[in-house]
């Protein structure tokens, strides 16, 4: 049981799974929606108070907030939260431009508040284990890496695909390279919403020569959500719709070069064995702990606006 209490602000789709892992680590006390009745039902369904966003903001008996609005609102309603000097945990992007996310980051330093943004992959496990490898230098150098995330739907019409899926996986890769890419390229279509890019491509290149690749579409006829890392000593593969005893593999392949021609040696598929553990109740307990040990979060506004340096860089379809 958590002695720091929360409002979820947003019940819709991802809110509601926000509100059930707080309910649950039992930090929850209340839910804000601008339906009435929305808000009163996923309230009802965790013994917690429906409220608005001023009872909220005004009870001194919540320490943070946690937004799961549109992303277009993230700035507006973070903003409000950090001037009522509330901590807050706002949901990927944490904006729509990064001179939004800056005024958001310069806002919660100077009230002295916590501003945590929801990469929820970085508190994956399988990934965790997985950055973990890369930083011990069990990959060696990088050479290249690769994220898919694709599926049929769910489409959006306020965001594209890019914005709407890439985050977690620029957010992944700007991790495993550990430096802010030197050149961003990239590009999308929109085939369904004029203006709104279903499907979207993009490649990075790193300081240290490494090179980085996501496609995302919510336009393909299977779900994939997959991230390849080539190193120059071996190759690492998170699939995150694998059981999870296969979610992450490592190939120890290796090419022999004594010759004229090179030759691939390829080495038995390893599978890393990782505790199990729900993502997104790690990201939430994270946000608590930070807030009751005064830290900074993993995923603070700076991780984010890192991200969203990425992101506005690529020109996509506008409507």
């Amino acid at each position: 049981m958590s002695n720091v209490k929360i409002a979820v602000i947003g019940c819709g789709y991802w809110g509601k799974n926000l509100a059930r892992n707080f309910a649950e680590i039992g930090a929850l006390k209340a839910i804000v929606d601008p339906n009435p009745k929305a808000a009163k039902f996923h309230a009802d369904a965790h013994n917690v108070a429906a409220m608005t966003m001023t009872q909220a903001l005004t009870d001194d008996d919540i320490s943070g907030v946690v937004i799961a609005a549109p992303a277009e609102h993230h700035k507006a309603l973070s903003l409000e939260a950090i001037a009522a000097g509330k901590h807050v945990y706002v949901e990927k992007p944490l904006a729509l431009s990064v001179a939004d996310g800056e005024s958001m980051r310069d806002a919660a330093k100077r009230a002295g508040v916590i501003l945590m943004v929801g990469h929820l992959l970085q508190y994956h496990p399988v990934f965790v284990a997985l950055r973990q490898k890369v930083r011990a230098g069990d990959l060696g150098q990088l050479r290249y890496a690769y994220s898919h995330r694709l599926s049929m739907g769910k489409f959006r019409v306020e965001e594209d695909a890019f914005w709407s899926l890439a985050p977690h996986d620029v957010s992944m890769l700007l991790a495993l390279f550990d430096e802010a890419p030197v050149q961003v390229r990239g590009g999308g279509l929109d085939f369904i919403t004029p203006g709104v890019a279903d499907e979207s491509r993009l490649d990075m290149v790193f300081p240290s020569g490494g090179r980085a690749h996501v496609f995302a579409s919510w336009l393909h006829p299977f779900k994939e959500q997959r991230l390849v890392v080539i190193g120059e000593t071996a190759m690492a593969v998170f699939d995150d719709t694998a059981p999870w005893e296969e979610k992450l593999a490592i190939y120890n392949h290796s090419v022999d070069v004594s010759g004229a021609v090179p030759v691939p040696v390829k080495a038995d598929v390893e599978y890393v064995d990782v505790p199990k553990g729900e993502p997104l109740k790690s990201e939430c307990q994270h946000f608590l702990d930070c807030i009751v040990n005064d830290d900074i979060p993993f995923t603070d506004a700076e991780e984010g606006l890192r991200v969203l340096k990425v992101l506005e860089s690529i020109k996509l379809p506008k409507g």
